[in-house]
């Protein structure tokens, strides 16, 4: 699996969620915080994403637009949201919202909302994927807070396609939508990561560590085989570099030393394996690294503020809705 992939398979702990919203003008929805990132589809139609008014208003969105200005979605449009924030979507940003619309929130589902009005219809898809915001990866803290994909003409084609798909499961009422959506979700997730990626002009952080072909043989490496006695000499003769050139542009572009960065993947590699598996605890520490079971429990303690065991048990109790 490559690096992208592992990240956010580390931090997922459910699936996406979301809601098919048919609106005709004049509306506008506040939507309330969630708990993990958020996005929405421009199905058909326009609308604008509104930072939230008020004495926090439009630093909440970290800079929509210009200024915290509005930004004006057209159809085909993709918003990815970092951290899910308090926001507002309107047929017009001079719409007053009438409403605390409660959306998605992770774990799974589907639903829809029908808006009437005499004007223009807007149809979009508005979610929520269920990542764990408690530890999360260096890579999702340094995304832009809104990513907004364009739909221009002959630009990252697959997610056109991803977001095509979508619209003709969520409009055509078809046997078994319910279980192409959320995968579908998931990979349109995918596809908004890779555009980010495509358009950052001066890529650095994660963005640079991805595409830098020394760097990211390390990061693989690193993913593949965390339980490895890793130094920082063999990762940088994975990287073709000297002990301390790697060392360097390792820390400038992940933002952390490459131990310290190991160190984190086999936690979180860790708590993955706590959560998805019945493994011993003997077998969860051999296979992050750890020579005992003694040493790998207060390290996972060190990290997480919890015993592997009380970890394990507390994320196999169901949440509360």
């Amino acid at each position: 699996m490559d690096v992208l992939s592992e990240v956010i398979a580390s931090m997922r702990t459910g699936l996406p969620a979301a809601t098919r919203t048919d609106a005709r003008a004049p509306w506008a929805m506040r939507l309330r915080p969630v708990a993990g990132p958020g996005f929405h589809v421009i199905l058909e139609g326009a609308c604008w994403l509104v930072p939230p008014s008020g004495p926090s208003g439009p630093s909440e969105l970290g800079g929509v637009g210009e200024a915290g200005e509005p930004v004006e979605l057209a159809a085909g449009d993709v918003v990815f949201l970092r951290s899910g924030r308090e926001h507002v979507l309107a047929d017009d940003p001079a719409t007053t919202p009438t409403r605390l619309h409660t959306g998605p929130d992770g774990g799974g589902g589907f639903g829809e909302l029908t808006i009437e009005g005499p004007g223009a219809r807007t149809v979009m898809l508005c979610g929520a994927y269920d990542l764990d915001q408690a530890r999360p990866h260096p890579l999702l803290r340094g995304l832009p807070p809104v990513i907004h994909v364009r739909a221009r003409h002959g630009r990252h084609p697959e997610l056109r396609s991803a977001v095509a798909l979508l619209c003709a499961e969520l409009s055509g009422g078809r046997p078994g939508a319910d279980g192409i959506v959320p995968p579908m979700i998931d990979v349109l997730l995918f596809y908004v990561l890779r555009a980010w990626l495509d358009e950052a002009d001066a890529p650095d952080g994660w963005a640079a560590a991805l595409t830098d072909p020394g760097i990211s043989r390390a990061l693989k490496a690193i993913h593949e085989e965390p339980g490895r006695p890793w130094t920082v000499e063999a990762l940088g003769r994975c990287a073709g570099l000297s002990r301390a050139a790697f060392a360097r542009r390792f820390a400038a572009l992940v933002g952390e030393p490459p131990l310290a960065y190991l160190t984190r993947w086999r936690m979180t590699t860790a708590g993955r394996l706590l959560r998805e598996t019945r493994d011993p605890l003997s077998a969860v520490a051999e296979r992050t690294g750890y020579t005992s079971e003694f040493a790998f429990a207060k390290a996972f303690k060190r990290e997480f503020g919890v015993a592997p065991g009380g970890y394990r048990k507390s994320a196999a109790r169901p949440r509360s809705a």
